[in-house]
This record gives structure tokens, C-alpha cells and sequence, in this order.
């Protein structure tokens, strides 16, 4: 992707009656999370027998355990890094290789857990390595090279990354602050609108030139959908307001929109009134009770 990894998804429908859309990143990050779920399973091996063995093996044991659930977690955590890097046009390599950390401590839980058999170091190692390379067989690696930078400016790049890390931000903090709503159908309705804002981020990923004019709505609109969402949740897991939902909807579908027109005008390099709602937006995206 072309921002700096650090950072998170498959919505069918909406009540409002639009198209569901599929977010990218939960798609292709799903397909592994199971196989990591087993990795992470697999700690309790070595957690529950080493409480009834003597104090060598209990410490063994405890690190073999809490190595393995490192492991599941880094590895579930590079997918979701691969996940992102796949569906974009630029995207930078991980900074954290994720899943060959995860590979490389699978392989030191297995040699501290092999250690509790007192069988030697041989062994031990063999099951390590043999750890290690199933764990890279089953999840793989890690992007290792930069995508579609070349010949690019640096520069340029730079500030397309800064820019979509931050839109990237405020579309994950949407996302935490619906699920405090409890509603399924209203995270269904965000996750549709990801969806359609990230489609602005390739449009300007694959022209940086749009840059300039695209940071407003990638800034001042996503800012200002991140805090209504907050204020939402917040007063919606309180009052069920029905009033307050439909005005949310209301909003969530205005600004997709937007986002819609823009990804084309970019696209055909009609930049023509693109700051007209601005100023208009602004005032819905208050959204006070």
C-alpha cells in the first residue's frame, strides 16, 4: 500500500437499500485468520500441561506458550499488512516483516517447549526448524518489494503516503466508534462507506497530481465523518434514536456520494467546483443533537 504499515474488513446490504460493497481489506485478510486462530490454540499445548511439571518445565513451558501466541498474533497482523498491500496500486513493503517474525518465533516456542522433554538439544532445534518452515509453508511471506513506484518521484509519493495514512485513520476510527452503536446493519452501512472513500485513495494513488485538491476531502471530510460517528455512537447506544440513525444514514449516503464524484472527476481531470461543498459539508458534518 502506499503508506507506512502499522495498520484494518464484508458487508452484504443496508437498510437504507444500497449496494453492499466489500471491504478489501477484510476479504483478502480472512482467508488466514482461521489458520492463525489454530496457531494461537496450539500455546495451550505447552500452558496446561506445564503447571503439573516442576519448576524447569513450568518455565519452559510459560515461554513456549506466550512464544506461540507472539507468533499467531504477528502473523495475523501481517496478513492483514499483506491484505492492504495487495489492493492498492503503490504500496511500500512492511517496515515489520510480520509473518517471517511470526515463522522465526514459532520455531523458538517449539525448541523451548521441545526443552521440557529433556531430550537434548538436537531435537529441540529439529523441531524449531521444522516449525519455522511449516509456519512459512502455511502463511508465507511478507511482501519484500516496494509496488508501482517505479520511476516515481519520492517525493511525491511521500505525500500521497502521508496523505492516505491519515485518511486511513480516520476510516479506522469510523470503524471503532460504530461498533459501540451495537448494530450490525450500521456497521454493514460504514463499512460500505470505507469502501467507497478508499476508492479515492487508489484514484490518487495512481495520479498523485490530484494530490492537492483530493487532501480536502481525504482530510476535512473523513475528519469530520470520523467525529459525527463518535458523537453517534456514543448518543445511539444510549437512546436508540431512530430520528438520529436516519440523519446518520442520511449523512453517511451524502458523503458517499461525494466521494463517488469525486473518484470520477479526478479520474477524467475535470477538477472543476471540486471545493464547492466544502463549506456546506462542514455544517453536516457537525451532526449536533
Amino acid at each position: 500500500m502506499a503508506e507506512r504499515f502499522g495498520g484494518k474488513y464484508s458487508p452484504q446490504g443496508s437498510q437504507s437499500g444500497h449496494t453492499p460493497m466489500q471491504s478489501p481489506f477484510r476479504a483478502q485478510g480472512s482467508d488466514g485468520q482461521w489458520r492463525t486462530t489454530v496457531l494461537f490454540l496450539s500455546a495451550f499445548l505447552f500452558l496446561f500441561p506445564a503447571f503439573g511439571d516442576g519448576p524447569r518445565d513450568l518455565l519452559f513451558g510459560l515461554l513456549a506458550g506466550g512464544a506461540l501466541i507472539l507468533a499467531a498474533w504477528l502473523t495475523r497482523e501481517g496478513i492483514k499488512a499483506e491484505a492492504e498491500y495487495n489492493t492498492r496500486t503503490l504500496a511500500r513493503r512492511p517496515a515489520l516483516p510480520r509473518k517471517l517474525f511470526g515463522a522465526a518465533i514459532t520455531g523458538i516456542a517449539l525448541f523451548l517447549g521441545g526443552m521440557t522433554a529433556g531430550i537434548g538439544l538436537i531435537y529441540p532445534a529439529l523441531f524449531a526448524l521444522v516449525g519455522a518452515g511449516l509456519h512459512l509453508g502455511a502463511f508465507g511471506l511478507d511482501p519484500m518489494r516496494d509496488k508501482g513506484m517505479e520511476g516515481i518521484d519520492a517525493f511525491q509519493t511521500g505525500r500521497v503516503a502521508h496523505a492516505v495514512e491519515e485518511g486511513e485513520g480516520y476510516l479506522a476510527g469510523m470503524t471503532d466508534a460504530i461498533l459501540r452503536a451495537g448494530d450490525r446493519s450500521l456497521e454493514k452501512r460504514v463499512d460500505q462507506f470505507t469502501a467507497q472513500a478508499r476508492k479515492l485513495f487508489r484514484t490518487i494513488e495512481a495520479d498523485p497530481g490530484d494530490l492537492t485538491a483530493a487532501r480536502k476531502y481525504m482530510s476535512v471530510y473523513l475528519m469530520g465523518a470520523r467525529d459525527a460517528t463518535i458523537k453517534f455512537a456514543d448518543h445511539y447506544a444510549q437512546t436508540r434514536d431512530a430520528s438520529a440513525r436516519a440523519d446518520y444514514e442520511a449523512l453517511l449516503t451524502d458523503l458517499e456520494t461525494t466521494f463517488a464524484e469525486k473518484s470520477t472527476a479526478f479520474l477524467s481531470n475535470n477538477r472543476t467546483d471540486l471545493d464547492v461543498e466544502i463549506s456546506v459539508l462542514r455544517d453536516r458534518l457537525k451532526f449536533d443533537h
